[in-house]
Protein backbone atom coordinates (compact mmCIF):
# COMPACT_ATOMS: atom_id res chain seq x y z
CA UNK A 1 0.00 0.00 0.00
CA UNK A 2 1.04 3.73 -0.80
CA UNK A 3 1.19 5.79 1.55
CA UNK A 4 0.70 9.57 1.15
CA UNK A 5 2.60 12.45 2.14
CA UNK A 6 -0.66 13.84 3.80
CA UNK A 7 -1.65 10.81 5.09
CA UNK A 8 1.71 10.16 7.22
CA UNK A 9 1.48 14.23 8.14
CA UNK A 10 -1.46 13.05 9.57
CA UNK A 11 -0.98 9.92 11.23
CA UNK A 12 2.10 12.01 12.92
CA UNK A 13 0.19 14.73 14.26
CA UNK A 14 -2.83 12.14 15.87
CA UNK A 15 0.79 10.20 17.84
CA UNK A 16 2.12 13.92 19.02
CA UNK A 17 -1.01 15.04 20.18
CA UNK A 18 -1.82 11.52 21.98
CA UNK A 19 1.79 11.95 23.42
CA UNK A 20 1.13 15.01 24.46
CA UNK A 21 -2.36 14.79 26.30
CA UNK A 22 -0.40 12.09 27.76
CA UNK A 23 2.32 14.55 29.31
CA UNK A 24 -0.39 17.35 29.54
CA UNK A 25 0.85 17.26 32.96
CA UNK A 26 4.58 16.90 34.29
CA UNK A 27 2.86 15.12 37.28
CA UNK A 28 -0.04 13.76 38.20
CA UNK A 29 -2.83 16.34 37.81
CA UNK A 30 -3.88 18.30 41.06
CA UNK A 31 -7.38 17.70 43.07
CA UNK A 32 -9.20 20.74 44.03
CA UNK A 33 -10.56 21.09 47.17
CA UNK A 34 -14.00 20.73 47.35
CA UNK A 35 -16.70 19.63 50.01
CA UNK A 36 -17.89 16.66 47.63
CA UNK A 37 -16.57 14.83 44.63
CA UNK A 38 -17.91 12.58 41.77
CA UNK A 39 -15.39 10.07 41.34
CA UNK A 40 -15.03 6.97 39.70
CA UNK A 41 -14.51 3.63 40.90
CA UNK A 42 -13.14 1.21 37.88
CA UNK A 43 -13.53 -2.05 39.57
CA UNK A 44 -12.00 -5.81 38.03
CA UNK A 45 -15.23 -7.98 38.32
CA UNK A 46 -17.62 -9.00 41.00
CA UNK A 47 -17.39 -12.94 41.06
CA UNK A 48 -16.15 -13.75 44.34
CA UNK A 49 -16.26 -12.12 48.49
CA UNK A 50 -13.08 -10.40 48.39
CA UNK A 51 -14.13 -8.19 45.08
CA UNK A 52 -17.68 -8.10 46.90
CA UNK A 53 -16.68 -6.82 50.18
CA UNK A 54 -14.20 -4.07 48.77
CA UNK A 55 -16.82 -3.18 46.24
CA UNK A 56 -19.40 -2.48 49.62
CA UNK A 57 -16.72 -0.62 51.40
CA UNK A 58 -16.14 1.64 48.36
CA UNK A 59 -19.72 2.39 48.33
CA UNK A 60 -20.46 2.65 52.21
CA UNK A 61 -17.83 5.29 52.30
CA UNK A 62 -18.86 7.10 49.31
CA UNK A 63 -22.73 7.42 50.66
CA UNK A 64 -21.24 8.05 53.94
CA UNK A 65 -19.01 11.43 52.72
CA UNK A 66 -22.07 12.58 50.09
CA UNK A 67 -20.02 11.72 47.42
CA UNK A 68 -21.20 11.03 43.99
CA UNK A 69 -19.92 7.23 42.86
CA UNK A 70 -19.25 6.61 39.54
CA UNK A 71 -19.21 2.42 39.63
CA UNK A 72 -18.14 -0.13 36.94
CA UNK A 73 -17.56 -3.64 37.09
CA UNK A 74 -15.06 -4.92 34.12
CA UNK A 75 -16.52 -8.46 34.13
CA UNK A 76 -12.80 -9.90 34.16
CA UNK A 77 -12.55 -8.30 31.24
CA UNK A 78 -9.12 -6.21 30.92
CA UNK A 79 -10.15 -4.33 27.87
CA UNK A 80 -13.43 -3.55 28.98
CA UNK A 81 -11.58 -1.91 32.20
CA UNK A 82 -10.11 0.71 30.18
CA UNK A 83 -13.17 1.46 28.48
CA UNK A 84 -14.72 1.70 31.90
CA UNK A 85 -12.12 4.26 32.72
CA UNK A 86 -12.71 6.02 29.44
CA UNK A 87 -16.48 6.79 30.06
CA UNK A 88 -15.29 8.11 33.64
CA UNK A 89 -13.08 10.41 31.60
CA UNK A 90 -15.82 11.66 29.44
CA UNK A 91 -18.03 12.05 32.08
CA UNK A 92 -15.93 14.52 33.83
CA UNK A 93 -15.53 12.60 37.03
CA UNK A 94 -12.70 14.71 39.63
CA UNK A 95 -10.57 11.05 40.19
CA UNK A 96 -10.81 8.08 39.43
CA UNK A 97 -10.19 4.50 41.68
CA UNK A 98 -8.87 2.21 40.02
CA UNK A 99 -7.94 -1.59 40.80
CA UNK A 100 -6.51 -2.65 37.46
CA UNK A 101 -6.72 -6.22 36.41
CA UNK A 102 -3.54 -6.30 34.71
CA UNK A 103 -0.13 -4.95 35.23
CA UNK A 104 0.46 -3.75 31.37
CA UNK A 105 -3.23 -3.29 29.98
CA UNK A 106 -4.50 -0.42 32.06
CA UNK A 107 -1.69 1.73 31.46
CA UNK A 108 -3.02 3.59 28.14
CA UNK A 109 -6.60 4.01 30.78
CA UNK A 110 -3.96 6.08 33.38
CA UNK A 111 -2.36 7.69 30.82
CA UNK A 112 -5.83 8.90 29.41
CA UNK A 113 -6.40 9.96 32.37
CA UNK A 114 -3.63 12.30 33.53
CA UNK A 115 -4.07 13.42 29.92
CA UNK A 116 -7.63 14.75 30.52
CA UNK A 117 -6.10 16.19 33.82
CA UNK A 118 -7.79 13.47 36.66
CA UNK A 119 -5.59 12.28 39.10
CA UNK A 120 -6.14 8.35 39.53
CA UNK A 121 -5.10 6.29 42.95
CA UNK A 122 -4.67 2.10 42.16
CA UNK A 123 -6.20 -0.32 44.41
CA UNK A 124 -5.43 -3.76 45.39
CA UNK A 125 -3.31 -4.15 42.35
CA UNK A 126 -0.57 -2.07 40.95
CA UNK A 127 1.13 -1.58 37.18
CA UNK A 128 3.94 -2.23 35.74
CA UNK A 129 6.38 0.50 37.41
CA UNK A 130 9.03 0.79 34.08
CA UNK A 131 5.39 2.13 32.21
CA UNK A 132 4.12 4.20 34.89
CA UNK A 133 5.12 5.52 38.23
CA UNK A 134 3.43 6.58 41.32
CA UNK A 135 3.73 10.31 42.15
CA UNK A 136 4.03 11.32 38.17
CA UNK A 137 1.60 8.95 36.43
CA UNK A 138 -0.95 8.30 39.32
CA UNK A 139 -1.29 9.19 42.96
CA UNK A 140 -0.06 6.09 44.63
CA UNK A 141 -1.04 2.37 45.16
CA UNK A 142 -2.99 1.24 48.10
CA UNK A 143 -3.46 -2.23 49.00
CA UNK A 144 -1.26 -5.03 50.40
CA UNK A 145 2.17 -6.25 50.59
CA UNK A 146 1.58 -9.11 47.46
CA UNK A 147 5.06 -10.66 47.57
CA UNK A 148 5.23 -10.59 51.57
CA UNK A 149 2.27 -12.44 51.73
CA UNK A 150 3.59 -15.35 49.60
CA UNK A 151 6.91 -15.13 51.87
CA UNK A 152 4.28 -15.57 55.04
CA UNK A 153 2.73 -18.48 53.36
CA UNK A 154 6.18 -20.12 52.80
CA UNK A 155 7.65 -19.49 55.95
CA UNK A 156 4.36 -20.93 57.47
CA UNK A 157 5.03 -24.04 55.14
CA UNK A 158 8.45 -24.41 55.83
CA UNK A 159 7.94 -24.09 60.04
CA UNK A 160 5.32 -26.32 60.35
CA UNK A 161 5.13 -28.79 57.30
CA UNK A 162 5.57 -32.07 59.07
CA UNK A 163 6.86 -33.97 56.10
CA UNK A 164 4.66 -32.51 53.94
CA UNK A 165 7.44 -31.02 50.52
CA UNK A 166 5.93 -31.95 47.90
CA UNK A 167 3.82 -28.60 46.54
CA UNK A 168 1.43 -27.74 43.60
CA UNK A 169 1.02 -24.23 42.93
CA UNK A 170 -2.32 -22.74 42.00
CA UNK A 171 -1.55 -18.85 40.17
CA UNK A 172 -4.04 -16.26 40.28
CA UNK A 173 -4.67 -14.20 37.11
CA UNK A 174 -1.95 -14.08 34.32
CA UNK A 175 -0.21 -10.90 34.19
CA UNK A 176 -2.13 -9.64 37.64
CA UNK A 177 0.57 -8.20 39.98
CA UNK A 178 -1.30 -10.17 42.77
CA UNK A 179 -0.33 -13.76 41.44
CA UNK A 180 3.28 -12.58 40.07
CA UNK A 181 3.69 -11.37 43.34
CA UNK A 182 2.32 -13.73 45.67
CA UNK A 183 4.29 -16.68 43.22
CA UNK A 184 7.59 -14.70 43.70
CA UNK A 185 7.68 -14.67 48.06
CA UNK A 186 6.67 -17.91 48.17
CA UNK A 187 9.00 -19.47 45.32
CA UNK A 188 11.37 -17.65 46.83
CA UNK A 189 10.96 -18.63 50.49
CA UNK A 190 10.87 -22.54 48.60
CA UNK A 191 13.70 -22.41 46.23
CA UNK A 192 15.75 -21.60 49.46
CA UNK A 193 14.63 -24.65 51.38
CA UNK A 194 15.78 -27.70 48.72
CA UNK A 195 13.83 -30.27 50.96
CA UNK A 196 11.02 -28.57 49.66
CA UNK A 197 9.93 -28.48 46.15
CA UNK A 198 7.14 -27.46 43.94
CA UNK A 199 6.07 -30.36 41.86
CA UNK A 200 3.69 -27.47 38.81
CA UNK A 201 2.50 -24.32 38.89
CA UNK A 202 -0.61 -23.53 37.17
CA UNK A 203 -3.45 -20.56 36.65
CA UNK A 204 -6.75 -21.15 37.89
CA UNK A 205 -7.48 -17.41 37.12
CA UNK A 206 -8.35 -16.89 40.61
CA UNK A 207 -11.80 -19.07 40.25
CA UNK A 208 -12.75 -21.62 42.49
CA UNK A 209 -14.11 -24.17 40.24
CA UNK A 210 -11.31 -23.46 37.49
CA UNK A 211 -9.02 -23.92 40.49
CA UNK A 212 -10.76 -26.98 41.37
CA UNK A 213 -10.25 -28.55 37.70
CA UNK A 214 -6.62 -27.31 37.75
CA UNK A 215 -5.96 -29.01 40.95
CA UNK A 216 -7.83 -32.10 40.00
CA UNK A 217 -5.20 -32.56 36.73
CA UNK A 218 -2.37 -31.70 38.69
CA UNK A 219 -2.79 -34.18 41.17
CA UNK A 220 -3.96 -36.67 38.57
CA UNK A 221 -0.20 -36.06 37.25
CA UNK A 222 1.03 -35.77 40.51
CA UNK A 223 -0.08 -38.11 43.05
CA UNK A 224 2.45 -37.88 45.81
CA UNK A 225 1.78 -33.92 45.87
CA UNK A 226 0.56 -33.61 49.55
CA UNK A 227 0.95 -29.07 49.44
CA UNK A 228 -1.09 -27.35 47.13
CA UNK A 229 -0.60 -23.70 47.57
CA UNK A 230 -3.32 -21.08 46.25
CA UNK A 231 -3.43 -17.58 45.62
CA UNK A 232 -6.22 -17.13 46.44
CA UNK A 233 -9.19 -18.18 48.91
CA UNK A 234 -11.65 -19.17 45.64
CA UNK A 235 -9.02 -21.59 44.22
CA UNK A 236 -8.08 -23.24 47.36
CA UNK A 237 -11.97 -24.39 48.00
CA UNK A 238 -11.63 -25.63 44.98
CA UNK A 239 -8.61 -27.24 45.77
CA UNK A 240 -10.25 -29.45 48.76
CA UNK A 241 -12.75 -30.67 46.22
CA UNK A 242 -10.04 -31.81 43.86
CA UNK A 243 -8.38 -33.61 47.16
CA UNK A 244 -11.83 -35.32 47.90
CA UNK A 245 -12.65 -36.13 44.95
CA UNK A 246 -8.89 -37.88 44.80
CA UNK A 247 -9.83 -39.82 47.86
CA UNK A 248 -7.63 -37.82 50.34
CA UNK A 249 -8.30 -35.89 53.37
CA UNK A 250 -7.78 -32.22 52.97
CA UNK A 251 -5.48 -30.97 56.06
CA UNK A 252 -4.25 -34.38 56.67
CA UNK A 253 -3.19 -36.11 53.48
CA UNK A 254 -2.81 -32.54 51.88
CA UNK A 255 -1.97 -29.57 53.21
CA UNK A 256 -3.58 -26.30 51.68
CA UNK A 257 -2.69 -22.85 51.58
CA UNK A 258 -4.40 -19.62 50.73
CA UNK A 259 -4.39 -15.79 50.55
CA UNK A 260 -7.21 -13.51 51.12
CA UNK A 261 -9.30 -14.48 54.29
CA UNK A 262 -12.56 -14.60 53.67
CA UNK A 263 -14.99 -15.53 56.31
CA UNK A 264 -15.27 -18.94 53.81
CA UNK A 265 -12.34 -19.66 54.24
CA UNK A 266 -10.84 -18.77 57.47
CA UNK A 267 -13.74 -20.91 58.94
CA UNK A 268 -12.24 -23.64 56.56
CA UNK A 269 -9.28 -23.16 58.97
CA UNK A 270 -11.21 -23.83 61.89
CA UNK A 271 -12.82 -27.04 60.44
CA UNK A 272 -8.86 -28.05 59.39
CA UNK A 273 -9.63 -28.63 56.05
CA UNK A 274 -7.49 -25.25 55.39
CA UNK A 275 -3.87 -25.39 57.13
CA UNK A 276 -3.41 -21.43 57.34
CA UNK A 277 -4.79 -18.38 55.50
CA UNK A 278 -2.80 -14.79 55.00
CA UNK A 279 -5.47 -12.28 54.99
CA UNK A 280 -5.72 -9.51 52.04
CA UNK A 281 -7.52 -6.74 53.44
CA UNK A 282 -10.99 -5.88 51.10
CA UNK A 283 -11.91 -2.73 53.19
CA UNK A 284 -10.19 -0.26 51.04
CA UNK A 285 -13.06 2.75 51.56
CA UNK A 286 -11.84 4.81 54.41
CA UNK A 287 -8.31 4.71 53.20
CA UNK A 288 -9.33 5.40 49.85
CA UNK A 289 -11.27 8.41 50.16
CA UNK A 290 -8.47 9.23 53.54
CA UNK A 291 -5.91 9.60 50.53
CA UNK A 292 -8.06 11.58 48.23
CA UNK A 293 -8.72 14.12 50.45
CA UNK A 294 -4.89 14.46 51.92
CA UNK A 295 -3.95 14.50 48.22
CA UNK A 296 -6.89 17.32 48.01
CA UNK A 297 -5.11 19.34 50.54
CA UNK A 298 -1.07 19.24 48.78
CA UNK A 299 -0.26 16.43 51.33
CA UNK A 300 2.63 14.57 50.10
CA UNK A 301 1.55 10.85 49.56
CA UNK A 302 3.43 8.41 49.88
CA UNK A 303 3.53 6.25 46.34
CA UNK A 304 2.92 2.60 48.27
CA UNK A 305 0.19 2.98 50.81
CA UNK A 306 0.42 -1.31 52.48
CA UNK A 307 -3.18 -2.33 54.41
CA UNK A 308 -2.57 -4.28 57.35
CA UNK A 309 -3.02 -7.79 56.90
CA UNK A 310 -4.06 -10.83 59.61
CA UNK A 311 -2.78 -14.32 59.24
CA UNK A 312 -4.96 -17.47 59.96
CA UNK A 313 -4.13 -20.95 61.33
CA UNK A 314 -5.26 -23.31 63.85
CA UNK A 315 -3.98 -21.30 66.67
CA UNK A 316 -6.02 -18.33 66.16
CA UNK A 317 -8.55 -18.84 63.50
CA UNK A 318 -11.32 -19.89 65.91
CA UNK A 319 -10.88 -16.45 67.76
CA UNK A 320 -10.80 -14.62 65.23
CA UNK A 321 -13.59 -16.04 62.47
CA UNK A 322 -16.33 -12.73 63.65
CA UNK A 323 -13.78 -10.46 62.26
CA UNK A 324 -12.88 -12.12 58.93
CA UNK A 325 -15.00 -10.45 56.00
Amino acid sequence: MTISRRTLLISSAAAAASLMASRAFAAVPPLAKKDTYKVGFAQTESNNPWRLAQTASMQDEAKKRGWQLVYTDAAGSAAKQVSDVNSMIAQGVDLIFLAPREEVPLIPAIMAAKGAGIPVILLDRNVDQSLAKAGEDYVCFIGSNFIEEGQRVGDWLVANANGKTNIIELEGTTGSSPANDRKKGFDDVIAANPDFKILASQTGDFNRDLGRQVAETLLQAHPEANVIYAHNDEMAIGAISAVEAAGKVPGTDVLILSIDGGKEAVGLVVEGKIAAVVECNPRFGPKAFDTAVAYANGETIAPMIINPDQFYDATNAKELLPTAY
